[in-house]
């Protein structure tokens, strides 16, 4: 089972995918993750680096110094494309309805997924979608035996 609807390869908070599976609609939203912190802060290999033992060790051999160049001015414009809000964090948070009823409105999600990063075209975030369609499934398949298994005129919860 995979969702074929994809996210637009510029995407904001509050985007939202639906599909269909097996008689469940599920909804998949884009939500602005809410740590502040910045890419470096994130990723110990966010900066390129000339020693062997560091992360973002760009590795040894010919021509090390131009890749590390390379790689530096590539760290430092995705980190200014940050900073002026090019592109951020977002988390991806699927939702499960029945017939209209939502069983879970946060079924499964995946947080710290970069959303417009620069050169991307979003794909990944259907992906991260696909990867968390049978999780969102099985929570709302627990729910809806939940409900079925109470006994009439009992709170379900």
């Amino acid at each position: 089972m995979t969702v074929t609807e994809r996210f637009s390869s510029f995407v904001c908070a509050g985007d939202k995918i639906t599909c269909e599976v097996e008689g469940f609609t599920v909804m998949a939203q884009i939500v602005l993750d809410d740590c502040p912190d910045a890419p470096d802060q994130r990723q110990d290999s966010f900066w390129p680096s000339l020693y062997k033992d560091a992360p973002g060790f760009i590795g040894p051999g010919n021509g090390f110094r131009e890749r590390f160049t390379k790689a530096q001015a590539e760290a430092e414009a995705v980190m200014e494309a940050w900073r002026k809000g090019d592109w951020f964090y977002c988390g991806i948070v699927l939702s499960v309805t029945l017939e209209g009823v939502t069983l879970d409105a946060h079924a499964a999600s995946l947080w710290g997924v970069e959303a417009n990063y620069p050169g991307s075209d979003n794909a990944h975030l259907g992906e991260v979608e696909n990867e968390l369609l049978p999780e969102a499934l099985d929570t709302a398949r627990a729910v809806l035996a939940r409900l079925r298994a109470a006994p009439a005129g009992e709170a379900r919860t």
